[in-house]
Parts: structure tokens; C-alpha cells; sequence
């Protein structure tokens, strides 16, 4: 580190930290990100479904509703400018049976409330020539789902940030802010080297660690640090080309957690299930030995051809959830303080989708 001094300093350098430095270098602020493991995209970021997500599910007016919807249309023009992977496969929602078409009806009805305008119904016949695998009575196609290559928009980001001469500092850990008359004082650790330095500004978009973060910054209130609550999600891969064309997903169980198992199509072909959701003590990304059979038989339910020998195991992430076991679902926050200081927390799915939103929303309270 060249100099002592940066306007801002974000904390987190997955795809919401980057996208926010990204945005806030190419404002004219002199940006540092500081990333306590070894590469950036590491965490949550590198360890989900890859899905650009429509808008669809969250309730309206939130901030995922609102993040979600705007953040897809800046990430799908983004792409297309920077020649990021990506493609537009559509998503099916299935009703596998005829008392889940009222709920498919009130999904289609909080879409359009969202600004989601594009869903179309599709009945069994015209399915069943679109996905002859899938077994459902009727389905709601939403043409504007996509999935996206995560570690090459992580890298577009940080080359963006880069060339309005930003700074990435890897194996560097976070230890205090102390607040000043104008900002920050910074502690960190690199490379077993102390090192301080000052930020007018500083943002908080550490994923599982943002509380832990929060807690170490002066200024910011322990009454108002949500509780972290560790959701893991598994998945399993199915070898061979995908028998699906586009994203298949089950009706959300209204008394669980989550889309419910999922099949998405990564940018090879290859088809995946999953996550499912299990609120968790510790960080751990072990997949379970009798987890497969939980996904052979939630994934029966609309594919019944699954062949259990071509199911394996393929990786484990941890969602940042703030509300607790038993309690509804929880909005994004993003917690502005007067002093300079921005925590971003809850940051789950859709923030891939988000991501770019949540920097715009992010940089427009530092800027205003």
C-alpha cells in the first residue's frame, strides 16, 4: 500500500464487495478492498446456483424485490458489454399437481406486482414437448432467468476497479475501525504485518463475516448487528449432458426455507440439484452421506426418470441468513450510518443478481 489514505474502504471482496468498489472507483473515489483469504469470490459468491433471477419470489416492495429486478437488467447489459458467459435459458416453475396451480397463479400475481411482466403459462402438452423429462400438470416460463459464469463477472469487476486504480489487498484480516473527525482508522493484518491506515468512508460487505465485522467497528451499534443464523445448502451434480433445456424449479414449500431442490443447467451443459436448507452451527461444506436420497425424492416429484447412479455429490454452501429457525423470511439490509459507515447484511440469494443494484444503491448514500 502505496499511500495511508483512501476515500473508501469496502471489507469483502466477493461479488457484492466488488461490484460496490467497482462502482464507487468509477465515481472518482480512491477505493480499497481489503479480503482476508488468499483470492477473491471465495465465499458465497463461488458456492451457489449461478442463476440471474427474474424478480419473482420476494414480497414486494423489499429491497430483494426491488434489488433483484433492477440489479438482472444491469447484469444482463453488463454481460453483454464485457462479453461475460452467460445465457438467457428461461426458467420453468412447475405445479406437479392441481392443488399447487392456485399457488403458481399467486406467484405469476407477485410477480407482476415486482415489475415482472414476462411470465407465461405453460400447460402439459406444450411442456411436455419443451421438457419431456419433466412430469407437471402446468408451469409459469419466465424467459428472463439466466445463469452466468460468477467467477468471470468477479474478475470483470475487479478488472473495472483496477483500471480506475483501485486496490485489492488479499490475505489481509480485518481487525478494528476506530472512528476519526473525518472517516476511519483502519487496523489490519498482512501477511503477519500490522498496518493502519484512514477511509472517509467504509463499507461493510463481508457475507458470513459482516457481523463479525460490524462488531469491530467503532460507531456501529450492537443493538443494531442482526443475528447471523448459518443456512447450508448442498448440491449434487447428475453426470453426463443435461436432460433439461431450461432451469426446472418445484413451487416453494410454504413451510420450509428456500426455492426448494432445483435443477439448473451450468454454461458446459451439466445439470444440477439443488440447494436444499439446513440451519447449521458452525462453517462447514461436508455433504451429509444420506443426503442423496433426501434429493432422489424431492427431485422425483417433477423429474421421476432421475437415475440415482449418475447422482454425486457436488458442492456445499452457506447462506447468511438473519432470520433464525421458525421465523419468516428476512429482507436485505443495508444500514447506513451518518458517520461514514455502511453495513450490508442478510446479503443471501438474489445477491448475485443484485450485486450491481446494491453498488448503486450503495454508492448513492456515500455520494448524496
Amino acid at each position: 500500500m502505496a499511500v495511508d489514505h483512501f476515500d473508501c474502504c469496502i471489507v469483502g471482496a466477493g461479488v457484492v464487495g466488488l461490484a460496490c468498489a467497482r462502482a464507487l472507483a468509477m465515481r472518482g473515489y480512491s477505493t480499497l478492498v481489503l479480503e482476508t483469504t488468499k483470492t477473491y469470490g471465495a465465499g458465497i459468491s463461488s458456492r451457489n446456483s449461478e442463476v440471474i433471477h427474474a424478480g419473482i419470489y420476494y414480497p414486494t416492495n423489499s429491497l430483494k424485490a426491488q434489488l433483484c429486478v433492477e440489479g438482472k437488467h444491469l447484469l444482463y447489459e453488463y454481460c453483454d458489454r464485457k462479453g461475460i458467459p452467460h445465457r438467457r435459458l428461461g426458467k420453468l416453475i412447475v405445479a406437479t399437481s392441481h392443488d399447487q396451480v392456485e399457488q403458481l397463479a399467486a406467484l405469476e400475481s407477485r410477480a407482476m406486482d415486482n415489475g415482472v411482466l414476462d411470465l407465461e403459462w405453460i400447460d402439459s402438452k406444450r411442456l411436455s414437448t419443451m421438457e419431456p423429462q419433466v412430469r407437471a400438470q402446468l408451469a409459469l416460463l419466465s424467459p428472463s432467468t439466466g445463469i452466468i459464469d460468477s467467477h468471470a463477472l468477479m474478475t470483470s469487476l475487479l478488472l473495472d476497479l483496477e483500471a480506475e486504480r483501485g486496490t485489492l489487498c488479499l490475505n489481509t484480516e480485518f481487525l478494528s475501525a476506530q472512528q476519526t473527525n473525518t472517516g476511519f482508522r483502519v487496523e489490519v493484518r498482512s501477511v503477519g504485518e500490522p498496518y493502519a491506515f484512514h477511509c472517509g468512508h467504509f463499507v461493510n460487505a463481508a457475507g458470513l463475516q459482516a457481523q463479525a465485522v460490524a462488531a469491530r467497528i467503532e460507531g456501529s451499534s450492537r443493538h443494531s448487528i442482526p443475528a447471523l443464523h448459518l443456512c447450508k445448502g448442498c448440491y449434487f451434480s447428475l453426470s453426463g449432458q443435461s436432460p433439461f433445456a431450461h432451469l426446472i424449479y418445484p413451487l416453494p414449500d410454504p413451510n420450509t426455507i428456500g426455492l426448494g431442490i432445483h435443477a439448473t443447467v451450468d454454461l458446459s451443459g451439466q445439470a444440477r440439484f439443488g440447494p436444499d436448507t439446513e440451519y447449521v452451527e458452525t462453517e462447514n461444506y461436508l455433504i451429509p452421506d444420506d443426503r442423496k436420497a433426501h434429493f432422489i425424492t424431492a427431485i422425483q416429484h417433477y423429474f421421476p426418470a432421475v437415475d440415482a447412479n449418475k447422482l454425486a455429490p457436488a458442492y456445499a454452501g452457506i447462506r447468511p441468513k438473519i432470520q433464525a429457525p421458525g421465523e419468516s423470511a428476512r429482507d436485505f439490509i443495508i444500514q447506513n450510518h451518518s458517520n461514514g459507515l455502511i453495513n450490508l447484511f442478510g446479503i443471501e440469494s438474489p445477491g448475485l443478481t443484485a450485486a450491481m443494484a446494491i453498488a448503486e444503491r450503495v454508492t448513492q448514500l456515500i455520494c448524496n
